[in-house]
């Protein structure tokens, strides 16, 4: 009997090689023939979406009548598996519909892997503007611009190959995500070659949170201090992506965030399921772990009616929980979840007129009309709130130069129930001051700075060929952007 086959299956230009070892590591192909839940929409290919770097393909689905400033999911499949087979299992048509929100489906081909895997291993193609991972997040500037989707409540998603991909696109993107949901997935940054791949889906390394936490940070534009909330999904008896990972996950994000690894709330759910929440300063989950019990290695769904339930059963699709519903939740897409401040919405109207007064370096202005019965606003910048004010005027403070920020605001009555939350606003905050830094090409690439791909070393941002990636050769980068260096060996200007 063949073996199952691996859902993150890490191959690109050494297809012999995968031909060889196809046996031992063989995923039957999850491609049902079964159509995508009855409604006026359907899933539609996209053109046009950039440069594509990535040779990607984008799929969509958009709920007739979307209203604008709605919010946006990529959801990124599994190997072997198509964004309609994803589309057509995950359950997430369903939450479109209910909810009022447009999924993109980002594919893959055999052109780029040989088993149709998001190549999350390869720095090339997971790193911040470059390859897959440029295309993706071009996926999520076409959808923003064509459907009209709120920037600031912007969401990502992936089974496997493409939790891996999702967590590094978190990683690189905490300007464009306002959360990540990684199904049976890996940390960020944990492989940046194929040799490490394997280590990490069996064996992953034991880093500290420290450790892991540097490597997002390493990833991220530079003075980044907004991070996506992260779901982690994990069947306890997955045997291809071994449990450690969610650990090691946990460890990541709470690291990033700063708020230690003490849960605070633990509970249990429907299909052996235990949540553990980590809140952050304010009290909202920024992270959360479910661990499904018995689950191989797969997405967990629910197939039903029910109101909690989802998707269809399939390869790598297990009958337990409804993931999609959860992740939903957590990010608040229901309108009644973490992400929106809790279980008793209130009944106030979205407030009218929001506006960006003034910007500077560091700081944007907003107005908005006051709202009859309003005692208090919430104020939400790229979906995370940061104040709660009396008044219908409020200036952000502390933030990066040269960066745009999306914002939000709602009503909230005497009870502290928020309401309907308004129309979202963008601010690009002013200025840049460019910065030199000279160091080794290694403690270039440990900082951020640069990164390496086959043993040798790239400025990042710019691509620019900086040798051996060693402690001996030595440059000078100046950063001319927020994540872009360029070398400046000859003299920086700043």
């Amino acid at each position: 009997m063949s073996q199952p086959h691996l859902p993150c299956r890490p191959v690109r230009g050494i297809r012999r090689w995968a031909a060889a070892a196809a046996g031992a590591l063989a995923l039957t192909a999850g491609l049902l023939a079964a159509g995508p839940q009855a409604s006026a929409a359907s899933l539609t290919q996209v053109s046009g979406f950039g440069t594509n770097p990535g040779n990607l393909s984008m799929y969509a689905y958009v709920p007739d009548s979307l209203p604008a400033g709605a919010p946006l999911v990529l959801a990124l499949h599994g190997c072997t598996q198509s964004a309609n087979d994803y589309h057509t299992h995950s359950g997430w048509s369903t939450f479109a519909d209910r909810h009022g929100l447009a999924v993109v489906y980002p594919q893959t081909s055999t052109a780029n892997n040989a088993n149709s895997c998001f190549n999350w291993f390869e720095a090339g193609d997971s790193a911040r503007g470059r390859g897959e991972a440029l295309s993706i997040k071009q996926m999520a500037d076409k959808a923003v611009a064509q459907y009209g989707s709120d920037p600031g409540r912007v969401y990502i998603t992936g089974l496997s190959a493409g939790g891996g991909m999702t967590a590094n696109m978190l990683a690189a993107y905490p300007d464009v995500f306002a959360g990540g949901s990684i199904a049976s997935g890996l940390p960020a940054r944990c492989a940046e070659a194929l040799t490490a791949a394997y280590t990490c889906m069996y064996s992953p390394p034991d880093r500290t949170p420290a450790r892991w936490g540097d490597l997002v940070r390493s990833a991220a534009p530079a003075g980044t201090t907004s991070w996506p909330r992260v779901a982690v999904w994990q069947g306890t008896a997955d045997t291809t992506v071994r449990p450690a990972n969610a650990t090691e996950l946990r460890d990541q994000w709470t690291n990033v965030w700063g708020i230690g690894q003490t849960p605070s709330d633990t509970r249990s759910l429907t299909g052996g399921t235990t949540v553990t929440t980590y809140d952050d300063a304010s009290g909202r989950p920024a992270v959360e772990v479910y661990s499904v019990a018995g689950m191989a290695h797969g997405l967990a769904v629910d197939p039903g009616s029910g109101a909690e339930q989802c998707g269809t059963a399939g390869t790598y699709y297990l009958d337990t929980i409804c993931s999609t519903y959860h992740t939903a939740h957590f990010w608040g897409l229901d309108g009644d979840g973490e992400g929106d401040g809790g279980e008793n919405p209130g009944t106030l109207p979205a407030p009218a007129g929001l506006t960006v007064v003034a910007t500077t370096d560091t700081t944007v202005a907003l107005a908005w009309e006051a709202v009859a019965g309003a005692t208090s606003y919430t104020v939400h910048r790229n979906g995370t709130k940061v104040s709660t004010t009396a008044s219908s005027l409020y200036t952000d403070t502390g933030l990066a130069t040269g960066t745009t920020y999306s914002y939000t605001v709602a009503a909230a009555d005497a009870a502290g129930r928020a309401g309907l939350v308004s129309p979202a606003v963008t601010a690009t905050t002013t200025g840049y001051t460019p910065t030199c830094h000279t160091a080794s090409n290694y403690d270039h690439t440990t900082a951020g700075r640069a990164y390496a791909s086959g043993g040798l070393t790239f400025a990042k941002g710019s691509g620019q060929a900086m040798g051996l990636w060693n402690t001996f050769t030595i440059h000078t980068l100046q950063q001319t952007a927020p994540g872009h260096y360029v070398i400046a060996d000859d003299g920086c200007p700043a």
